[in-house]
């Protein structure tokens, strides 16, 4: 009803207004109906395009479609379509893509720079994110099947390659994704490899400063480099 001015029998119902059986079913048979609108992805496009549409097209004083689509919609069947640059890669380089931003790092809004961010920030995973497990073994742990340092490397390799349809990607010329975080490659191993077991990832002024407050004496984590 923010949308819309719904049914005059709607407006009646919320009103409190007395209504006969008939009506009351008819009601709750609307209100069924949004509800299930409520969980579906396409009524949540269908009304935030409609939204955005109609405000670009007042601001710009003209009239007719603003998009060429809702959305796209493929189904991923495995971990493999998840963790590859078939899905998540393909999301986190959208800006990337569209030249809004020169790499992964500077990417707002995606969530391979909220993963870095936490990095640098001596977090072991972002919230509401799906942690990374590390490679596939026995007694797998709850994540996504892959190792942090190598889904970052294959982000920043498949942000190079050039393509006649994006405007934008990564430089070349630019030092890997690691270099430029500054990282080497034995800290950085080291550092996933914490953050995939999830111990405790900092300095160790960090570390030992957090100690009192997760009711322990001894630490074991790792130090990041200085940079």
């Amino acid at each position: 009803l923010s949308f819309h001015h719904g049914p005059a029998l709607i407006r009646r119902f919320i009103q409190g207004d007395k209504l006969s059986e008939a009506e009351t079913e008819r009601c709750n048979e609307i209100i069924e109906a949004w509800r299930e609108r409520l969980v579906s992805i396409s009524w949540f496009m269908r009304l935030i395009n409609q939204h955005i549409a109609s405000e670009a097209n007042r601001e710009d004083n003209c009239t007719g479609h603003f998009w060429e689509g809702r959305f796209k919609s493929q189904a991923l069947l495995d971990e493999k379509a998840v963790a590859a640059a078939a899905a998540m890669a393909y999301v986190d380089l959208n800006p990337v893509r569209a030249a809004i931003a020169e790499a992964p790092e500077t990417s707002d809004y995606t969530s391979v720079k909220a993963r870095i961010d936490a990095i640098e920030s001596n977090k072991a995973s972002p919230p509401g994110l799906f942690p990374f497990a590390g490679n596939p073994r026995e007694n797998m742990p709850d994540g996504i099947p892959f190792r942090l340092m190598d889904y970052l490397a294959l982000v920043d390799w498949t942000g190079r390659q050039v393509r006649d349809d994006k405007r934008g990607h990564i430089d070349n010329t630019s030092p890997p994704l690691l270099e430029r975080l500054g990282f080497d490659a034995k800290s950085w191993l080291a550092t996933c490899t914490l953050i995939e077991q999830g111990g405790i990832v900092g300095t160790e002024t960090a570390i030992k400063a957090a100690l009192p407050h997760l009711q322990r004496k001894r630490f074991s984590g790792f130090r990041l480099p200085n940079r």
